[in-house]
């Protein structure tokens, strides 16, 4: 019973990966404080992060590892409730394929997709899946029609590979409505619409194909912290209308991350201009070094200082590193009389919000569109084409002007639900941005090329 956090060699490896002898602190797991309330705290803490890395490199990275030897693949949904005990973007980077979740009503997948969208960018996998349109009681109310919104708006954030949920075997044929669950949708031959699914799977299909091309395009990389147990990250500061993010973790910005023409740039090729660092008073050492190594060479940071090490590891010193680091790196900025400073080819921000450094940093929207919100895009750049999907999240028709950063090139109006491509004679390129004139019928979606 209880947490999982301990195997046979679980002791000998905390010494060696901490440094420490961990047998001493373990009158905590029974909340006995050793040494000080501190120590016993970096100590749980040191326990949450190895339970975390073990959990990804030997649990998913093993299981992978025997997988692939028999010509197999594995695939997870990365993230857990109820007792999840990893992070969620290192438990997903060392699975072959990963996968969110959304229902078809509630909110079920609303941090659930993020997860699996975010870890698909950070590290790389082109394909994100989803358990697609799940539901409660009532498995056959629904129709296409009642689903389709929900799935576009997780196209939009990411989702690119769709597992229907749920096609169980009917191997009677007289017998109706035939083997059911009480979860999902039956998108089998005892469904009334089965013969007409063709027309909805076709729309699913060619949104898929499009969503896998390139790569994705995304402004904010929200650090998510290095505490554990996590299965979503914080956006704060909000991200304002017209611009995409991911969450990124320390294992990514300390082995993969470098700078590009001022961008934060991973080994694939994702992008990102503005790092943002949870409000949060802990970091490694390593890692503020590491970031504060990438504002040197041109990144731009949004975030307060930490002011110690969460890890009881190569302590005080870690301490006084990380004091020296933050000291070095944010400078006489407070986030109130001073808000910014340029420290080598980079810049540090403190307590504004991403309007204001949006403004700063002169970045315009990706795509500018209504501020109620009712309108949903991503975006895909392949080589030199740019790849917008765009979906009508409400039930009325929407008359909108959309701003695309993209210049110099024709624009493309493509239908997925039919598979139609048309010109667009009517838009307006200017120095900075295309806007095209749009009508998107109650939950349309489109793609603009």
């Amino acid at each position: 019973k209880g947490g999982q956090n301990m195997t046979d060699t679980f002791l000998e490896d905390f010494e060696k990966a901490y440094g420490y002898d961990p047998v001493p602190f373990l009158p905590t797991f029974n909340g006995i404080v050793v040494k000080s309330q501190l120590a016993s705290d970096r100590f749980l803490w040191d326990v949450r992060r190895m339970v975390a890395d073990k959990v990804a490199y030997e649990y998913v990275g093993g299981l992978k590892q025997v997988s692939n030897k028999h010509g197999l693949k594995t695939w997870l949904e990365n993230y857990g409730h109820w007792g999840f005990p990893g992070e969620f973007l290192l438990y997903g980077s060392q699975s072959d394929e990963i996968s969110g979740e959304f229902w078809s009503e509630g909110s079920l997948g609303d941090i659930e997709n993020r997860a699996a969208i975010s870890c698909g960018h950070i590290y790389g996998k082109s394909k994100i899946w989803a358990e697609s349109f799940t539901s409660g009681q009532r498995p056959f109310s629904r129709t296409p029609a009642m689903l389709k919104a929900r799935g576009d708006r997780f196209f939009a954030e990411g989702i690119n590979s769709t597992l229907l949920h749920v096609y169980i075997h009917q191997p009677y044929e007289e017998k109706n409505p035939g083997v059911n669950a009480w979860f999902g949708n039956p998108f089998n031959r005892k469904n009334t619409w089965f013969e007409h699914m063709d027309i909805f799977t076709d729309y699913l299909k060619r949104t898929n194909l499009m969503l896998q091309q390139g790569l994705n395009v995304a402004d904010i990389a929200y650090f998510i912290g290095e505490n554990t147990p996590i299965m979503t990250g914080v956006t704060n500061p909000e991200l304002p209308i017209g611009y995409e993010f991911d969450f990124i973790n320390a294992d990514v910005i300390l082995n993969d991350m470098t700078i590009n023409n001022g961008l934060f740039t991973l080994p694939h090729g994702t992008q990102y201009k503005v790092l943002v660092l949870p409000e949060l008073d802990t970091m490694s050492p390593e890692l503020l070094s590491k970031i504060k190594a990438l504002v040197e060479e041109g990144g731009i940071i949004l975030g307060s200082p930490p002011q110690r090490s969460p890890s009881n590891r190569n302590q005080p010193e870690a301490d006084n590193i990380l004091k020296q680091t933050a000291s070095q790196l944010w400078g006489e900025v407070d986030g109130k009389k001073v808000t910014s400073r340029k420290l080598g080819k980079g810049l540090v921000l403190q307590g504004l919000n991403l309007e204001e450094v949006f403004t700063k940093i002169k970045l315009l929207p990706d795509c500018k569109l209504p501020e109620d919100n009712s309108i949903h895009y991503g975006h895909r750049k392949s080589d030199n084409t740019d790849i917008y999907f765009l979906s009508n999240q409400t039930n009325s028709k929407q008359i909108i002007n959309p701003e695309f950063r993209v210049t110099n090139m024709k624009p493309e109006l493509w239908e997925a639900n039919t598979g139609e491509i048309r010109e667009l004679n009517d838009y307006n390129i200017t120095e900075r941005f295309t806007r095209i004139p749009l009508k998107l019928e109650p939950y349309e979606s489109v793609f603009i090329v």
